[in-house]
């Protein structure tokens, strides 16, 4: 039987489509969630990458005050696996499940290309199909991508040249409990050679190998 898994969909994602994608050609069973629904069904849950209520107040910020949030802390809690892309991310930190925060990209512009990344924990449930130091190469678009650390950090991906100023050119952190993981970097559009690359389907696997376990 497959894993199942959902996409939360907010205003303003774009990023759904591409999570369910590489979800279902990667051996979940994938479903959209949206914010009035329950999670208790799902062994993973991706919040996307997009513009969440157009990025108002802070990217994030509203989407973590809305009902949803109190499902996938709920979750989080429960030990389900929480991945975060990008504007995901954002929505992780701003409900306090992740350290740090995620501020203007250094150059003040959007990045958006393919970059160059370290895996620095590969004793994880979304990285376990890596191995410890592996370089891999995985796109990235965002404006608020820069990530300032506040606390002492799990880190599982950094850059290899600083791309947007974050501290320590960490990519991606892990909780203290290594269920909820959020990543600027997009792995779901990294599942294809066809699109540039393939990459990120080893996020996919890691997760699989690990529910599988």
């Amino acid at each position: 039987m497959k894993p199942r898994a959902c996409v939360v969909v907010y205003p303003g994602s774009n990023c759904d489509r591409d999570a369910y994608h590489a979800l279902e050609i990667n051996g979940f069973e994938p479903s959209y969630v949206g914010l009035d629904d329950k999670l208790d069904d799902y062994e993973l849950i991706i919040l996307p990458g997009g513009f969440s209520y157009g990025d108002y107040l802070r990217p994030g910020a509203v989407a973590a005050r809305e009902k949803i949030a109190f499902e996938i802390a709920k979750a989080a809690e429960r030990g389900k696996l929480i991945m975060g892309i990008c504007n995901g991310f954002q929505i992780l930190i701003e409900m306090g499940l992740l350290k740090g925060a995620l501020l203007q990209n250094s150059s003040g512009k959007f990045i958006c290309k393919w970059v160059d990344l370290i895996v620095e924990n590969n004793d994880t449930p979304f990285t376990n199909a890596f191995e410890k130091g592996e370089k891999i190469r995985i796109p990235i678009a965002h404006g608020f991508g820069r990530y300032v650390k506040i606390d002492d950090v799990n880190v599982v991906l950094r850059y290899v040249k600083d791309v947007n100023g974050s501290d320590e050119r960490i990519a991606g952190v892990l909780n203290e409990s290594g269920n909820v993981f959020g990543l600027m970097p997009h792995p779901e559009r990294a599942v294809e050679e066809l699109i540039g690359g393939e990459d990120g389907k080893k996020v996919f696997q890691s997760i699989l190998n690990y529910l599988k376990r």
